[in-house]
């Protein structure tokens, strides 16, 4: 994955983030060493900026789509009160053993609880409502992943998507089924009067979605 930003200027954005601290350093060397795509960690920034959004947020219960080794959790459980909780879903049960001993050593570990399986199937089994939704997994599934997830935001609540600028290629013709899946994604979000969004240029892309007040 190449980012949106020039490399460059991304690292000095980087070097001007508070640092997520020698436990954040050791997940991630690990993550790098064992994990086939590494790229798919959140890093410093996105982390840091995760964590800003649950505590400006006041969120207090998170749906994470997409656990991979945990970064993304335990930085999110970091900025959540103590009552705080996030459930987190994966299918890759060597990503999430990573995770579950890192979030265990973060001090939050007691914050999040990994489901492990396919995610459309642990969300149709969820109740309640989330006060900040997380998507980061496979691409095909994001619009899926999206509609089953909007009924369970709470009405004030904030939905969260990563990687929606998949390394710019979303402004280019055609492209594997990821691309695709993006680009429709995005449209789909675009197209969406329920809601109100707004695309970032942070690391891949983000995009922040909250309900459209007056929608009925």
């Amino acid at each position: 994955m190449s980012f949106i930003v020039e490399p460059k200027v991304e690292e000095y954005a980087e070097e001007h983030t508070t640092p997520d601290g020698e436990l954040f350093e050791r997940l991630a060397e690990e993550t790098r060493t064992r994990m086939s795509a590494p790229q798919m960690m959140v890093g410093r920034i996105e982390g840091r900026f995760l964590a800003e959004l649950v505590r400006l947020s006041g969120a207090r219960r998170i749906l994470e789509i997409g656990t991979f080794t945990g970064y993304s959790s335990i930085s999110m459980a970091s900025a959540l009160p103590p009552e705080g909780r996030i459930i987190t879903c994966d299918v890759d049960s060597e990503a999430t053993e990573i995770a579950r001993r890192y979030m265990d050593e973060s001090g939050h570990g007691e914050k999040i609880e990994i489901r492990l399986g396919p995610a459309l199937e642990t969300l149709e089994t969820l109740e309640g409502f989330f006060d900040l939704v997380f998507i980061d997994a496979d691409k095909p599934n994001y619009t899926r992943y999206y509609e089953a997830a909007l009924p369970l935001l709470a009405d004030d609540g904030l939905l969260i998507a990563d990687n929606v600028l998949w390394s710019g290629s979303v402004i280019e013709e055609g492209g594997d089924e990821s691309t695709r899946a993006i680009k429709e994604f995005n449209e789909h979000v675009r197209a969406d009067g329920r809601t109100v969004a707004v695309m970032l240029t942070v690391r891949d892309g983000m995009t922040l979605v909250r309900k459209e007040p007056l929608a009925s």
